[in-house]
């Protein structure tokens, strides 16, 4: 369990949000990583692992036409999965891994070309879906280090759009919990 995973289920206990996970190229890593905390229970509500290509369209509702001009790793696709998995599971937040961990290139991309996304309640939105925010990520190293680095910069994401929410509120206790004023 990341420190960073615990801070995700602490922010999201604290405002009353949930969190679904659409994963590819991570294959239930995010999952996993944020199920390991004590708590996550109380705001996770699931995941899809949408390895095959057919199953974003599928089971994401990511536009089939897009998979079929661009393929599995592309920013849009990414930002679809988000999409897709909050609505599918009925979450406030959604998370999205697809990208290429090797050791072949895939889709015409290189090894190591990831994209992750966020999907949620965005500030100044009136709790539907922004657009979403998607990350380009071009990492070195085998398959488990692409993996793990995926993981990593997803979670990382959602983190920097909940901190840049905090209420308030959030604020004080955090600064009183850090011995400030």
């Amino acid at each position: 369990m990341s420190s960073t995973a615990a801070e995700l289920v602490r922010l999201l206990t604290v405002r009353g949000r949930t969190l679904a996970v659409a994963e590819s190229l991570t294959g239930g890593l995010v999952a996993a990583e944020i199920t390991a905390v004590p708590g996550a229970s109380k705001v996770f509500r699931g995941s899809v692992t949408a390895y095959a290509t057919e199953l974003k369209h599928e089971l994401l509702g990511v536009d089939a036409t897009l998979l079929a001009e661009r393929g599995a790793v592309d920013p849009q696709v990414a930002a679809q999965m988000a999409a897709g998995v909050r609505k599918a599971l009925g979450a406030d937040w959604g998370l999205a891994t697809t990208g290429v961990a090797g050791p072949e290139p895939q889709d015409g991309r290189p090894v190591g070309t990831v994209f992750v996304a966020v999907d949620g309640p965005f500030a100044g939105d009136s709790g539907s879906a922004a657009g979403g925010k998607v990350a380009a990520l071009r990492l070195n190293g085998d398959r488990a280090e692409i993996r793990r680095e995926s993981v990593r910069s997803v979670l990382a994401l959602l983190l920097k759009e909940l901190g840049s929410e905090q209420t308030g509120n959030e604020r004080t206790q955090d600064t009183e919990q850090n011995g400030g004023f």
